[in-house]
């Protein structure tokens, strides 16, 4: 009985090790990635979006004239061409935003991108905050 027993455990370990998988065999199953939709709008702005550099022409403004003696180059032309599209009933089709460095970086102008829309290419101009704001806003209302 005792040679039947051993002879019956070699014939198991025998299949099992026929039938059990190898080490290398073993596939663990890769987790595949979680795809979360992120979802989309269609803005107001898609006539034009504005990014007015923050940081260009950070000297304080001292002509007396100007509206706040505290703002900057920048701030100033920002709120000059907020002021004309809301005037003209187009805040809302266009969007003027300020943002930081845009890495240009020009001495006494302020660097200001206009697209068209999100999705597209932007055109970076670099501005004369005072005098180039007429030419910069036709250049806007055109895009």
């Amino acid at each position: 009985m005792k040679k039947l027993i051993k002879w019956l455990r070699k014939i198991i370990q025998y299949i099992l090790e026929q039938f059990s998988p190898q080490p290398e065999q073993i596939s663990v199953p890769k987790p595949r990635p979680v795809s979360i939709p992120i979802p989309t709008v269609s803005p107001r702005w898609q006539s034009g979006l504005v990014l007015v550099c923050s940081q260009c022409a950070n000297e304080q403004l001292v002509n007396s004239h100007r509206p706040n003696r505290n703002s900057t180059a920048a701030e100033d032309l920002e709120n000059w061409l907020k002021s004309r599209l809301k005037s003209e009933g187009l805040w809302g089709a266009y969007r003027v935003v300020s943002t930081s460095c845009l890495g240009v970086c020009p001495k006494g102008r302020v660097t200001v991108v206009v697209g068209s829309d999100a999705g597209g290419k932007g055109l970076c101009l670099v501005v004369n905050p005072r005098s180039d704001r007429e030419r910069l806003y036709s250049y806007i209302k055109q895009k």
